[in-house]
């Protein structure tokens, strides 16, 4: 894969936090930057970027590249009416895509990795179906979406959870005793002792070190970066310690804290009139915001991140002083 192209899953754990309209404004906005961007929708079961991009629902998608055999990869791409963006559709004029068989996900994962663009944001399903959580995985740094709603952030925690376990199990796979064992132990009934990455490898090493081994490598390469929409105040953004104490005693996991996109009413109505908000109202908070995580994808996407959580709450709370004097 061309080392400059960079592959931006983006993924929720439950729908209705804003995922997709997140998606296409900021491919839009990455385009904007100067960038060749291709936004692709890979919600497959519930496919409607397009709407979110103001584009008509009439072009052939990755579910006719699927079925038909006469169809190239490289011809779904649509030349969208703004610079420097193209986009590839989801089912297209075939549904019903949600599940996908292993062979067909890895042929489309290889041309994926193909596409002639310097960025590639994908618009996944929201929740956890095995498509979501592998096209997730194509990324080490996928964006995780969330508000601060209790349902969304629980979650949050879930989607994590089972993308973890899965990386996990892909590993063991091969070895049906111990891939068993995995099984078995994720899905242990609500009154047993609650199960971490850390109890779960050390039952994998007594059986197979090296496996175990290779499972927390595999692991350590993640770093997903989440993305809190709809906010209300940088204060919000204090709880990110808290999210990093559990996420590392439970799933000896680390993210990077990588935006924060306030609250805008106006939101609503640019999707009901198919009109991206970025393009209508550029000064719009919702605009700005996303304007803001594009620059750092732009510029720091391939960095380390040291204290995420304080810089993303220092600048947060500078752009909430600028909106003020705005509005």
């Amino acid at each position: 894969m061309n080392k400059n192209r960079i592959i931006i899953p983006v993924a929720s754990g439950k729908g209705g936090v804003g995922k997709s309209v997140f998606s296409s404004n900021l491919a839009i906005a990455i385009a904007k930057q100067g960038c060749k961007t291709i936004a692709i929708d890979l919600d497959l079961g519930g496919s409607n970027l397009h709407t979110y991009l103001g584009l008509a629902n009439k072009y052939s998608g990755i579910g006719d590249y699927i079925k038909a055999k006469n169809i190239k990869f490289k011809d779904l791409i649509v030349q969208t009416d703004i610079s420097n963006l193209a986009f590839i559709a989801g089912e297209g004029r075939t549904p019903f895509l949600a599940n996908m068989p292993f062979e067909q996900r890895l042929d489309l994962i290889n041309n994926i990795q193909q596409l002639p663009a310097e960025y590639i944001i994908l618009d996944l399903g929201a929740g956890t179906t095995f498509n979501t959580l592998n096209f997730f995985g194509i990324s080490h740094q996928g964006i995780l979406l969330t508000n601060f709603e209790t349902p969304a952030v629980m979650n949050f925690f879930i989607f994590l959870k089972n993308f973890v376990y899965r990386v996990i199990s892909s590993i063991v796979r091969h070895d049906r005793i111990i891939f068993k064992m995995v099984v078995n132990a994720f899905r242990g009934t609500m009154d047993s002792e609650p199960l971490t990455v850390k109890k779960l490898l050390e039952m994998v090493n007594k059986k197979n070190p090296e496996l175990a081994a290779r499972a927390k490598k595999a692991i350590s390469y993640y770093h997903p970066r989440i993305i809190f929409n709809m906010g209300d105040h940088p204060d919000e953004l204090l709880m990110t310690n808290k999210i990093d104490t559990t996420l590392l005693q439970t799933l000896s996991l680390q993210v990077d804290y990588f935006g924060y996109i306030f609250y805008d009413s106006q939101v609503r109505h640019a999707v009901r009139k198919k009109d991206p908000l970025l393009i209508s109202i550029p000064k719009s908070p919702f605009s700005i915001g996303v304007a803001d995580i594009a620059r750092r994808i732009v510029n720091i996407w391939d960095k380390d991140i040291n204290k995420s959580g304080e810089r993303l709450y220092e600048a947060t709370l500078k752009r909430y002083k600028q909106l003020k004097t705005m509005l």
